[in-house]
């Protein structure tokens, strides 16, 4: 599967990622420099064919968000920056 970054997010000016290459990358909340895990999958809308958010393994409720137990997901509205080794995600500064 590819993504198709029309906004910039991916830090190349638009393009295209395969999911694969999102799996290897730290996701870090940018308020306090935490990793918070790894990309788990991918939530997309069937008929806008768009991205919902990222699907990120936990062991608990993080950011309010929670997919599945032990999954929670990062509204894609959230995620600042694909970089080389992190995505950065906007959280609140009272989650980690």
């Amino acid at each position: 599967m590819h993504i198709y970054s029309m906004d910039n997010k991916a830090g190349r000016g638009g393009g295209m990622l395969r999911v694969s290459e999102l799996e290897t990358k730290d996701i870090v909340n940018m308020h306090t420099g935490k990793r918070l895990g790894f990309l788990q999958d991918v939530e997309v809308n069937l008929e806008t064919g768009m991205i919902d958010g990222l699907i990120v393994g936990s062991g608990g409720k993080m950011l309010g968000w929670l997919a599945k137990d032990g999954e929670w997901m990062i509204p894609w509205s959230n995620v600042v920056k694909i970089g080389n080794d992190v995505i950065l995600v906007h959280a609140p500064k009272s989650h980690p």
